[in-house]
């Protein structure tokens, strides 16, 4: 038999099992955080979420408090709007689901807070508190954003912190400071977290 004849397949080049696996584990490691986090919170509908806190700020600068809580809650729901629907479009984009698996944990975990915020303001006004609404918004606020970033990505619960930190320093506060609190923590705290939120997370 005539050794110089190839064999089939011998000029293939050997398989890189080491490079296979380290690409089959990582498909492995992300497929295994996208499904125990809610990765679809959307970085820019935070900003905007800001930039209508900062609205509500100058336009509320020396208004009736009567004024005051109505244009506030009136940028609360329009800020809602805007964060949920830029989400909801975000999962879609990504493949993830709002009302099952993560995403339906980080909703239950972030509605309580929210919802005690609401149902606490109007007693609060009615009470001649007002002043006191800027401090319970802020901490309840950072107290559902740390509660839902347990199933998201790390910056959310950082950005909860901080919430919390600017409501504790709030309630200690004069009364007269309690709206440019508002501004840095509604406004600033979602723009810039929002940013950082845009540029590590797709969006």
């Amino acid at each position: 038999m005539n050794s110089s004849i190839p064999r089939i397949g011998a000029e293939r080049p050997p398989v890189a099992l080491h490079d296979r696996a380290m690409d089959n584990l990582r498909f492995i490691r992300e497929t295994m955080e996208r499904s125990g986090s809610f990765t679809a919170v959307s970085g820019w509908a935070v900003v905007l979420m800001g930039a209508v806190a900062l609205v509500a700020w100058g336009l509320t600068r020396g208004v009736e408090p009567d004024v005051w809580v109505m244009t506030w809650m009136i940028a609360a729901g329009v800020a809602i709007v805007l964060g949920t629907s830029a989400t909801m479009l975000k999962a879609r984009r990504m493949g993830e689901a709002v009302f099952r698996g993560p995403g339906r944990k980080f909703v239950l975990s972030v509605l309580p807070a929210l919802l005690v915020g609401g149902f606490l303001t109007f007693p609060l006004h009615r009470a001649g508190e007002t002043a006191l609404l800027p401090g319970v918004w802020l901490l309840l606020y950072g107290t559902a954003i740390c509660s839902g970033g347990a199933f998201s990505v790390r910056t959310i619960p950082v950005m909860g912190i901080c919430f919390l930190a600017l409501g504790a320093i709030c309630v200690v506060s004069p009364a007269a400071w309690g709206g440019a609190f508002m501004a840095a923590g509604f406004g600033g705290l979602h723009v810039v977290f929002g940013l950082i939120i845009a540029g590590r997370h797709g969006g």
